[in-house]
């Protein structure tokens, strides 16, 4: 005779919460008003090619910078957990550098403060770099993200249980083996909801490099606004933010399901 699990008990949403569901309905239906009321085909017409290269622009920028940054989080991660004092005292100055600056004062200090050893950087051919404001958005944008990703790798490594070393090192298993067949794929689940968060943080921080001339989605907006005088203008621009973010969440939702389909009931 097998044994049904016990009933799930579902919380019921509380009077705050229904609150802020009421007030979300509120905001997106007067947003929806507000859109059909002031609906301009021709600002559409005229700027929809650019707010779709701007778009893509910013999916870019922080594609790029997502990536740069996490390949340089995992030295960084070492480092934080590492023995030798002068590696984690190292880890620790740029992790609390760039998680306690402003970004905004990262890119001005990366694009205007470079710019000031230009003939440092023409002597090792690395002028071409710092002086385009793509360059110096992204690589701004790697080192600021690379800080929050190795704390977020260093706390899902140190949450695995010790056990799970102990048991790989009693089964002869190479450290490196270790790390990628255990300690990775625990780590991963822990992360991820982490990462998909960075993510989210670095699409609405890259409405920065507007600032120094890259065109992404904002600085687009931007331009578009001066022309228009228009406020859908930016209306327009948190949708397509707004939208971004969503999907986002749900592939991280995917995701989530995917790795832990083995916990599922």
């Amino acid at each position: 005779m097998s044994l049904a699990p016990p009933p799930v008990r579902r919380p019921r949403p509380g009077v705050t919460g229904l609150l802020t569901l009421g007030l979300w309905a509120v905001g997106g239906v007067a947003l929806l008003v507000y859109l059909v009321r002031a609906w301009n085909p021709d600002l559409i017409a005229t700027y929809g090619p650019v707010y779709l290269r701007g778009l893509w622009t910013t999916l870019t920028i922080v594609t790029l910078s997502y990536v740069l940054g996490a390949v340089l989080s995992v030295p960084i991660a070492a480092g934080r957990m590492a023995r030798n004092g002068l590696a984690r005292g190292a880890a620790f100055s740029y992790v609390s550098f760039f998680r306690g600056t402003p970004l905004i004062a990262q890119v001005f200090l990366i694009y205007y403060g470079f710019g000031t050893f230009r003939s440092a950087f023409e002597m090792v051919g690395l002028w071409w770099f710092f002086r385009d404001a793509w360059y110096c958005a992204i690589f701004a944008l790697s080192l600021n993200t690379a800080a929050y990703q190795a704390e977020i790798l260093r706390g899902a490594i140190q949450s695995v249980a010790q056990g799970q070393w102990e048991g790989a090192r009693a089964l002869a298993l190479p450290r490196s083996v270790t790390i990628r067949r255990v300690i990775a794929p625990q780590a991963m689940i822990v992360a991820l909801r982490p990462y998909a968060n960075e993510f989210i943080l670095m699409v609405k921080a890259s409405a920065i490099v507007a600032i120094i001339s890259v065109f992404d989605l904002f600085g687009e907006t931007r331009r578009a606004f001066s022309r228009s005088f228009d406020i859908q203008t930016y209306v327009w621009a948190a949708i397509f933010y707004l939208a971004l973010v969503e999907i986002v969440r749900r592939l991280t939702n995917l995701a989530e399901s995917r790795l832990t389909r083995h916990l599922q009931r």
